[in-house]
This record gives C-alpha cells, structure tokens and sequence, in this order.
C-alpha cells in the first residue's frame, strides 16, 4: 500500500498524474514537465515535498549527536539556521544527504530523504544511547510545500505579515502563513529562490489552495516530481541513490565542502575520508553535455577509448538551458573540463563532452 501525503486529494482534485515514488503515491506533473519546469524558472512552482522524512534530535546532548554523525560542522549554526549534510557510513559512504535545522541548542531537526527515512532513524538511534537526547521520527506531523522560483517571495508574502526578505538563504522561521502556524526556511531544490513550508497535515490543503489562487496571476503553477528532477539536475544537485550511495564517497560526489575534516568532533567514515583526500581520488562525479539531440539517461553506459568506464548517474534533456546534460563518474584522469566520451544511446555511440558545473546558476540577491 503506498502512503499518501495530506495533499493527494488536492492533486487528484486538479488533475495530476500519480506515480508511485519511494513508497509513496506523488503528482509527477500536472501541466507537463516542461511548461512547469519553465514557470518555476521563470515565475513561480509549487510542490508538494510531504514525502521527505523529519527526525527530531532533543536534549542537551542533541549537538553533540548531529556532530558525531554528520560530516559538516553543526556547531557553526545558530538558532533558525539551517545547513546542508550529509550521513556517511564506517566506509565514508554517503547513507544520505539531508538538512539540519537547528531550531535551538537542544533541538534539531533533520530533513532526509523519503526512501531513507527508517534507515536514517534506525541509525540514528543506534548511535544515540550514550547521549542525553530523545530521538522522534515525527514525519507524519508535517506536510511539506516548496515554493520556488523568483516571484515566490512575492506570493508568499501576499499571505503573511511576516517581512520575508528577513529570511536570509539557508535560515527558517517561525511564519504565520493566511493565519497558519508554520515554519518557513528559505531553502530549495531547483536553483531558484523560494521557501520551503513546514505546516501540520490537517492544515496543509488551506495553505497549498491559498498559495496556487494568490499566485496564479503571477504565473505560479503546481508542480511535479519530474520538473523537480529536471530543475534540480540543471543546478547539478545532487538525487540520492543516483548522484551518489553507500558505495561513493562525498568527496567522490563533489560535496567535500560538506565535509569538515578539521571539525572538533570526530564523525563515521572521517579517517577514510582523511586518507581518500590525502591520497587522492580515483573517480569523479562530472557533468556533462551531450553533443547530440539525443538525451543519455539514466544508467546508459558511458565509454572510454572503446572501454566501458561507468554510466550515467543521472541524465536529461535541461528545459531551460535547451540541452542534453547529466552527471557521470568518470576516472579522475578523464575528468577534466573539456574531455570527450560517449555515451551508448539505443545501440549507436553518442558523444559527449565534461563541462564546469553548476550547469544553470541564477544570480542570489537573496543571500
């Protein structure tokens, strides 16, 4: 049975198409990919992202316990602040990305993945009797809306007397949203500015229907898992499961500036990842463009001088930037801006080419 977050009927009600996404039943598109991809680019994108997991870290230990099992350093944070991390194994493989909102000295909360959720809490509490602190998989006490794009703020704020240029980049607060009690951060996954919007479950359906009717004059649009896919992809986020795994490192993955070495507090997986950076890498994950009309998607196999060297990690065609792009591990030899491979697309070899990445990157006035 697949779970089904506190707007699916909303979705139904305005025609979404359902798929069935790590356990739960979500809105691929509604529009389509492209008009949605192009409206959150351009205007504005609303999503339901109810799916994600939230687990609460309480107690004067609670600090401590993120420390020990995040890579990037959690003591630099302040209350409201909010920092991207990620779990690694003994291995240094990533278990998952997530984000860590420190709501005050002794109360986190940590955002991860729908797929990974009960692994995230499981090893979490098993880590977690040493401390003074009290663990809660609280997921079913949150909805989860993301507004993105660069007219967000401005139909946001129609519904709140809240001042949300207050709300720097990577910072939440306590927000009354069209008399809702919610927790607003300024956080996103599209490379757009935009607000994600924490509610309880039984309200959640007020704030999503006034959210599309304030903003449908300013272009907003809802939005599905693909556009979300597509505009993540373009910005070179990182899926996990795709982009990285148990099996490839942070560092590997292009995120070692989420990984703090030199932090007091010592975490899983820290001494591999000291000795894969003193000693170098191996692979590499890139981007790329594909110098072709033909999209290489995800898992196409990726070939080197006639060898196989990997596949792709993940693979689209960018609506906005009217492309083929993806992410690949290649061998760190072969990793440079600028080196060609190809790509085996439906039985003919198609060529591409590493590019700098991010592949699209809006101005941030609102850092």
């Amino acid at each position: 049975m697949l779970k089904r977050t506190p707007l699916t009927e909303a979705h139904i009600s305005i025609g979404a198409r359902m798929v069935a996404f790590a356990g739960w039943e979500m809105p691929v598109q509604y529009s389509g990919p492209m008009q949605e991809h192009l409206a959150v680019r351009e205007a504005a994108g609303l999503f339901d992202v109810s799916h994600m997991g939230e687990i609460e870290v309480i107690g004067e230990d609670a600090l401590e316990l993120v420390q020990r099992l995040t890579t990037n350093d959690a003591a630099k944070l302040e209350d409201d602040q909010v920092q991207y991390s990620i779990f690694t194994n003994e291995a240094g493989g990533v278990m998952d990305d997530l984000l860590v909102y420190r709501i005050n000295s002794e109360y986190f909360m940590l955002v991860v993945n729908a797929g990974t959720t009960d692994k995230d809490y499981h090893w979490i509490k098993q880590h977690a009797d040493s401390y003074k602190v009290e663990v809660h998989n609280t997921s079913q006490g949150y909805a989860l809306m993301a507004l993105q794009g660069p007219r967000a703020e401005l139909i946001l704020q129609a519904l709140t007397d809240h001042m949300l240029d207050h709300i720097p980049y990577y910072w939440s607060q306590r927000v009354s949203v069209d008399g809702v009690a919610c927790r607003v951060s300024r956080t996103g996954y599209t490379g757009e500015d935009g607000f994600e919007i924490f509610a309880a479950p039984d309200q959640a359906r007020h704030v999503w229907n006034r959210l599309l009717v304030t903003g449908h004059s300013h272009g907003l649009v809802p939005c599905g898992l693909a556009a979300r896919n597509t505009l993540r992809l373009e910005a070179a986020f990182r899926l996990y499961g795709n982009d990285m795994d148990d099996t490839t490192t942070p560092l590997e993955a292009g995120l070692g500036w989420v990984v703090k070495l030199l932090k007091a507090n010592d975490f899983t997986g820290r001494e591999i990842l000291e000795r894969q950076k003193r000693e170098g890498l191996a692979r590499k994950l890139v981007g790329f463009e594909v110098l072709d009309r033909a999209p290489a998607r995800d898992g196409y196999t990726v070939v080197i001088a006639g060898q196989e060297v990997g596949r792709v990690a993940s693979g689209s065609p960018a609506p906005f930037l009217k492309k083929n792009i993806g992410l690949v591990y290649l061998p760190i030899e072969h990793s440079a801006p600028g080196t060609e491979f190809s790509v085996l697309v439906r039985g003919r070899d198609v060529r591409a080419r590493v590019v700098e990445t991010p592949f699209y990157k809006r101005e941030r006035k609102f850092d």
